[in-house]
C-alpha cells in the first residue's frame, strides 16, 4: 500500500454540544451526520459534519469539570484551541512508533474494525492531540469511515462552505512546533508551513501553544458572516469567534 498522509478530522471541544453545534450547522450551511455512540466511555458526546471529504466534530463532556481528559482540556485553556487533528494514513501502527522514537508517547489505541486509529499523547504533541487512523479497504476519501456513521457521504453539502482549506497553530515559537508536528506527520515543514494534499497547517506567533483557527472557503462570505451576527458570534473583518476558536472565511 503506497504510503499517505491527508486531514481526516478536525476535533473541537466545547462545554456543551448546544447550542455550538446548531449555531456552527445554521452559519456554516454544514448537517450533522452522525453522534457517536462510542464516545461515551470517555465521558464524552460528540457530533460530526462533513466540510467535503473533511469532518468537523465537536465533542463535549456530559459532566462539567475537569473529570474527563475533554474536561480538563476546557478547564486548562478556558475553552480556547482547537482539541485534535486526525489524520488517515496506510498504517496507523508504524506512523505511532515512529512518533514513539521521536519521545511522543501513544495516549490512546483504538480499534471498531474495519477502523484502527493511534492517538498520541497532547503533552508530546504540544497544541492539539494528533490521531493517525485507517480504515481497512477505504483508501478512497469518499469511502466508509465509521467514525463518521455509515452514510456520512449523503450529508455533505456545498451550496454555503465548500472546503476547510487551513488550520492555524499558535505557538510562541511557531518555527519550531511547525517541525516538530512535521516530523511526526512525516512531511517536512516548509518554513511555517506544514502542507498536506488536502489541507495546510500554518503555524504563527502566539503566548500559549494552541490550534487557534480554521479557514474555510465558502460560496458567500457576506452571508455567512450575517449568519454569524444573527448567532451572537464576535465578527472582525472576515472572521468570528465560535466553539473556542477563528472560523476564517475566504472567497
Amino acid at each position: 500500500m503506497a504510503d499517505y498522509m491527508r486531514l481526516r478530522q478536525i476535533c473541537l471541544v466545547a462545554p456543551q454540544l448546544e447550542p455550538v453545534i446548531s449555531d456552527i450547522s445554521a452559519v456554516m450551511g454544514l448537517d450533522v451526520c452522525y453522534r457517536d455512540g462510542n464516545v461515551a466511555k470517555y465521558g464524552l458526546e460528540n457530533a460530526l459534519l462533513p466540510v467535503d471529504t473533511i469532518l468537523l466534530e465537536v465533542v463535549a463532556p456530559f459532566q462539567p469539570g475537569p473529570g474527563t481528559a475533554a474536561g480538563r482540556f476546557i478547564e486548562k485553556t478556558g475553552g480556547r484551541g482547537g482539541y485534535m487533528a486526525i489524520f488517515c494514513c496506510e498504517d496507523p501502527d508504524a506512523r505511532g512508533a515512529k512518533a514513539n522514537a521521536m519521545g511522543v508517547r501513544t495516549a490512546n489505541v483504538i480499534t471498531h474494525a474495519p477502523y484502527h486509529g493511534v492517538q498520541l499523547h497532547p503533552r508530546d504533541c504540544r497544541a492539539a492531540f494528533i490521531e493517525f487512523n485507517h480504515t481497512e479497504g477505504s483508501d478512497d476519501i469518499l469511502g466508509p469511515y465509521p467514525p463518521a456513521g455509515p452514510d456520512w457521504q449523503k450529508s455533505i453539502r456545498k451550496d454555503t462552505t465548500l472546503a476547510l482549506t487551513e488550520v492555524e497553530m499558535r505557538s510562541p515559537d511557531p518555527q519550531a512546533l511547525a517541525e516538530h508536528w512535521g516530523r511526526i506527520i512525516g512531511i517536512p515543514a516548509a518554513e511555517t508551513t506544514v502542507k498536506l494534499p488536502n489541507s495546510s497547517f500554518r503555524f504563527v506567533k502566539g503566548d500559549s501553544e494552541i490550534m487557534s483557527a480554521l479557514t474555510f472557503k465558502v460560496a458567500n462570505k457576506a452571508k455567512v458572516l450575517e449568519a454569524a451576527k444573527a448567532k451572537g458570534c464576535a465578527v472582525s473583518g472576515d472572521e468570528f469567534s465560535l466553539c473556542g476558536v477563528t472560523f476564517r472565511l475566504t472567497a
